[in-house]
């Protein structure tokens, strides 16, 4: 008798399995894409090197932002790599903040924001420095994490590359700012 109720009890429990509430999928982050290696422009120009500690500061979280994928890379002794950082005149600290191009922002923006992952509470991108990455400075390059400003907007992954400067005041020099106009295109 006892071995029937065994087998009622199963029966049952695996009754109620099939009508239990499905749980939803754990998120799981899309793969990145792009690539981490340098453009063909400026590679000759910088030495791949190990550092964990800096990567590990780049990269983020799905949903996060930062970097995705990355690697760590230092300026050789005669470098003369021009970068750009778009970023918020009402935070003058922001100027030398982590997150640089190697592109100059042209276009809408935003479609800069998508591909770089930045969202609106972070910066009204008013401002562009330009400046040339100091010799012997180290930088991660990689392709930009997901980013969730809100519930109505996520950025994905993106293949565009991403420079994180730890301390960029000190790893630039010559900087030129520009100021953002309001320009309306039809």
């Amino acid at each position: 008798m006892k071995r029937i109720g065994s087998y009622l009890t199963l029966a049952v429990l695996a009754g109620c399995a099939q009508y239990a509430p499905q749980e939803t999928a754990s998120y799981t982050p899309a793969a990145c894409v792009g690539s981490a290696a340098l453009p063909a422009a400026v590679a000759g120009q910088f030495d791949a090197i190990e550092d964990p500690v800096l990567l590990q500061q780049a990269l983020g979280e799905p949903e996060q932002g930062k970097l995705c994928q990355g690697q760590v890379y230092r300026s050789k002794a005669d470098t003369q790599v021009e970068i750009f950082r778009a970023w918020n005149s009402t935070n003058p600290n922001s100027q030398y903040g982590q997150w640089w191009a190697f592109n100059k922002p042209s276009g809408p923006v935003a479609q800069y924001r998508a591909d770089y992952e930045i969202c609106y509470q972070w910066s009204p991108l008013d401002k562009l420095a330009s400046c040339t990455l100091k010799a012997g400075s180290r930088v991660v390059v990689g392709t930009g994490q997901s980013a969730k400003c809100s519930e109505y907007l996520t950025y994905p992954v993106s293949e565009t590359q991403q420079i994180f400067i730890v301390d960029a005041a000190d790893a630039v020099a010559d900087c030129s700012i520009s100021d953002g106009m309001l320009s309306w295109n039809p």
